[in-house]
């Protein structure tokens, strides 16, 4: 078994509501040194059998259906050795 960890982030320039909102409130709190937050992710956790092929699936996983790549950046790593 293995471990897959995929973490989904926006691409630099997409716009984040939320993270300006987040900024926008700690800078009220007097946290003015932050100049950007960004909130847009995902954190997704695979626990797959050992195959071959593994890191060929997950690109496809992570472009066909986890990630939006006109939006999204992805990167995983995939842990050997996992146990149930």
């Amino acid at each position: 078994m293995k471990l897959v960890k995929v973490h989904i982030t926006l691409k630099e320039g997409v716009l984040d509501p939320q993270g300006k909102a987040v900024q926008g409130s700690l800078n009220t709190l007097g946290y003015e040194n932050i100049e950007e937050v960004r909130v847009g992710g995902k954190y997704l956790e695979l626990t797959v059998a050992d195959d071959a092929n593994i890191e060929h699936q997950i690109e496809e996983m992570c472009s066909k259906l986890l990630a939006n790549p006109v939006i999204e950046n992805y990167k995983y790593t995939v842990e050997e050795g996992v146990t149930q």
